[in-house]
């Protein structure tokens, strides 16, 4: 039951971004052009998506525990520190470059694009290579 529903979630997610456009990655790129041809549709995009998330959690913390886990899964994390700041640009400068999202590229595979699962799979390689360093990387003392 738990997979069935996580396939619904990604296929109502999937649509969402092909009828909001967001596999177009020139839609995305756009935003960010504030002096040329800027499109502010993926702001929309995003609001929305706040909207739901807020009510969404609202109503998820009624719950004692989820439908389908054993406890919520919440980040405890509270430092900001290198590795996230440098993750987030990282993400950032990436989703400028190339206009997707590893989120909406997924779906965006459906197009048969190249530059797609060229993208999806600089993503993969850049989750192994992160983890592979950090393999590397001496420890801290605690």
């Amino acid at each position: 039951m738990k997979l069935i529903f996580a396939l619904i979630t990604g296929l109502v997610f999937g649509i969402g971004i092909a009828i909001s456009g967001m596999m177009d990655p020139a839609k995305v790129l756009n935003f960010f052009d504030l002096a040329g041809t800027w499109d502010p549709s993926l702001a929309f995009v995003m609001g929305g998506a706040l909207v739901i998330t807020f009510f969404g959690y609202r109503l998820a913390w009624k719950r004692d525990t989820p439908l389908f886990g054993g406890r919520f899964q919440v980040p405890t994390g509270t430092n900001i520190d290198m590795k996230l700041v440098g993750g987030s640009a990282l993400f950032g400068i990436g989703w400028g470059i190339a206009g997707f999202c590893p989120g909406a590229a997924i779906p965006a595979l459906g197009t048969g694009q190249w530059e797609v699962a060229l993208f999806l799979v600089a993503v993969v390689v850049g989750f192994y290579l992160r983890r592979l360093l950090g393999t590397l990387a001496p420890a801290k003392p605690a």
